[in-house]
């Protein structure tokens, strides 16, 4: 095994762990160890700083500002349009449908992405909505992350041609520009998806600036970062965000089992919300 180019001792991995824990409400285990330490190696080297301890004092002196940095570079941002595509087509045939009767009177639907990542989901939702929705509604997802760099991915909507897998040639050509010369390879989505989203960076554990009614919150693969007290208060106000039979989509290893009692399970990690 090659020799660090940084110390990285236990007790810079718990003062890590402390400080990602009290800002962000992330849970490290022990085997993101060596996560951790490549990941915050390169942003030691950009400060042009020598250890983890002085990188740790520099953290704590600069606070949120660089507590952002730090919570940019360890958590993982890898995902697709149409990820966990059974969420996406109970949406369009269950969910909206519902929607459109009982929001009859405001004509307006709000879906929340929390936990956005680069963009592929907030996307996915507003291909739904521009599918599905009828003209003369308005319509919006509001899309958050912690990280501000992927909310920025998200924002100016390009992407390599992979993250498409999951999309069908039909949606392909309706909803993405091919790039050419130099951009060959990569897609842009089209103005009228980015029209009905809006990209924002919202930490969980602090308050939400959200003054709309929200329908529906996807919340999927954000919790697993979670220990189970910070998961119940999160699904707790996700319940009180929520009017009654609102919907929460979870990513496909998450539960809400013996953590918040107050939605149904619908099947596939799609809840309803019950009290």
């Amino acid at each position: 095994m090659s020799e660090r180019e940084f110390d990285f001792t236990e007790k810079d991995f718990l003062r890590v762990k402390t400080v990602v824990y009290d800002f962000a409400g992330i849970d490290l285990n022990d085997s993101k160890k060596n996560l951790v330490y490549n990941r915050l190696a390169k942003r030691i080297r950009f400060l042009d700083m020598n250890s983890f301890s002085a990188y740790l004092d520099y953290v704590e002196e600069q606070g949120e500002a660089e507590f952002v940095h730090l919570i940019n570079a360890i958590t993982t941002n890898l995902t697709f349009f149409f990820r966990e595509n059974h969420h996406f087509e109970y949406l369009a045939n269950q969910v909206i449908p519902m929607l459109l009767e009982k929001n009859k009177g405001s004509k307006k639907i709000r879906i929340w992405s929390a936990g956005c990542s680069t963009g592929e989901e907030p996307y996915s939702i507003a291909i739904v909505l521009k599918e599905a929705v009828p003209p003369g509604w308005d319509a919006r997802v509001l899309a958050t992350d912690l990280d501000t760099n992927v909310v920025q991915t998200g924002q100016t909507g390009v992407y390599k041609m992979d993250r498409l897998k999951g999309v069908s040639d039909e949606r392909k050509k309706r909803w993405f520009l091919k790039g050419s010369g130099s951009r060959e390879g990569y897609v842009r989505v089209k103005p009228e998806l980015q029209q009905i989203i809006d990209f924002g960076q919202i930490n969980l554990m602090n308050e939400w600036p959200i003054r709309d009614a929200i329908d529906v919150i996807f919340c999927r693969n954000v919790v697993i970062y979670f220990d189970k007290e910070t998961q119940a208060r999160l699904f707790d106000r996700y319940a009180n965000l929520l009017p009654d039979n609102g919907h929460l989509f979870i990513g496909h290893s998450e539960s809400l089992y013996k953590v918040c009692d107050r939605f149904e399970l619908l099947g596939q990690t799609i809840y309803r919300k019950i009290r």
